[in-house]
């Protein structure tokens, strides 16, 4: 897999949540640290995704927004 992103988070799979449309994905990408991301639900059967396979959270944006009390 090549892709033009700089942060490709390598994980596993903790849960999937399917909706009528979308899906919410939860990756363990170190143990207590997850990432989640809502993709479409053809996206996730097309990925094949399934709760314990490695899967890869990439993340394109051209900004991150930072908040603090």
């Amino acid at each position: 897999m090549k892709v033009s992103a700089r942060n490709v988070l390598k994980g596993v799979v903790k849960s999937i949540t399917v909706g009528a449309v979308n899906s919410e994905v939860i990756i363990e990408i170190a143990p207590g640290k997850e990432i989640s991301s809502i993709i479409t639900k053809t996206s996730c059967e097309n990925l094949g995704l399934k709760v314990g396979k490695e899967a890869y959270a990439i993340i394109k944006a051209s900004s991150v927004i930072i908040g603090a009390d």
